[in-house]
């Protein structure tokens, strides 16, 4: 049977030099929830921190790995070079004007990019985001505010919007989205550079890989404040074991299935040297914590239990109970 068409964006992961600054930016800040509080599955000396909405529901996590010996990053090309997060409307971006203005947080002005008000901005750590209004978005539905945060519900942020790649080779990636994963063309536009579009699944903001080629570049040097890997959703691992096969029968090289409790994965990388990942919806992240008490102790998968002691040992603490 063939595959079917990914659903959309499933989590982006970037890299922090610090835990409890990133913790009070996403959290305190941003009015993100920490779904999960947990250890990097390849490196269990780092943290693997899981911002969502209400439950982090597919679509809607933004993950860092802290690394507190990482360098600066040096931006270039071949690399994801935005994440960008959804709010419910035009007017959230009014809210989040204000916020960053009496903040400080680096940001740029409101303006239309793709035919969605966005609002570009920064984290403490140069991190590139932006900010995109879900008032003419139609695909992919976001997920749930956390009612929680510090932030008004109308104005909360509710998912992953499109993500960015700069490449040096057009080509290769296009055909990786179109030939391998089954992405369509959308359009393309002009910003400071024309960037062409990408969607999948029902399309939309959550759906969407924007890329722009830029040959000038060396290739982009990650640090804090850069991406690590997009992941891409899959419904299940039924699904994830025929994306395995497809792979395996192009000559691409992979990770094969791997188990992360929260849900499985399978890892490539394009052409041009960015990580892939496809990962299933389920089971998520209530698996092994209540609803109520997501994020606020240190979860780990049963294979590292028995780990535990050692574990937190290299761990420095961080404090995340409500």
């Amino acid at each position: 049977m063939p595959n079917k068409q990914l659903i959309g964006i499933h989590h982006v992961s970037a890299i922090t030099k610090n835990a409890r600054d990133n913790y009070n930016f996403y959290t305190k800040m941003l009015g993100l929830r920490l779904v999960k509080k947990t250890v990097n599955q390849d490196d269990t000396s780092m943290y693997h921190l899981f911002y969502a909405d209400e439950r982090g529901n597919p679509g809607t996590d933004f993950t860092f790995f802290e690394i507190p010996v990482v360098g600066r990053t040096y931006e270039g090309t071949n690399c994801i070079s935005l994440t960008t997060l959804r709010v419910k409307n035009d007017k959230a971006l009014e809210y989040w004007k204000n916020r960053f203005n009496k903040y400080g947080v680096q940001h740029e002005i409101i303006s239309e990019v793709c035919g969605r008000s966005t609002l570009a901005f920064k984290d403490h750590e140069n991190q590139r985001l932006m900010l995109v209004s879900d008032e003419k978005n139609v695909g992919v539905p976001g997920g749930k505010a956390w009612g929680k945060s510090t932030i008004p519900d109308d104005y909360g942020i509710i998912g992953l919007g499109p993500v960015e790649l700069t490449v040096s080779r057009l080509e290769r990636t296009v055909n990786t989205l179109v030939e391998v994963l089954g992405f369509r063309k959308k359009h393309t536009y002009q910003s400071s550079k024309t960037i062409h579009v990408y969607e999948t699944g029902e399309g939309g903001s959550g759906a969407e890989v924007h890329v722009i080629e830029e040959k000038a570049l060396p290739r982009e040097k990650a640090g804090r404040g850069s991406v690590h890997h997009v992941a891409f959703r899959v419904k299940d691992n039924i699904e994830l074991k025929k994306w395995e096969n497809k792979l395996t029968s192009l000559n691409i090289g992979h990770s094969g299935i791997v188990e992360r409790y929260y849900f499985q994965s399978l890892y490539f990388r394009e052409p041009n040297g960015i990580l892939f990942e496809l990962a299933t919806d389920g089971p998520g992240f209530e698996v092994d914590e209540e609803f109520e008490e997501l994020g606020e102790k240190l979860a780990l998968p049963p294979f590292f239990e028995d780990k535990r002691a050692e574990i937190e040992a290299k761990l420095q603490p961080l404090e995340t109970s409500k």
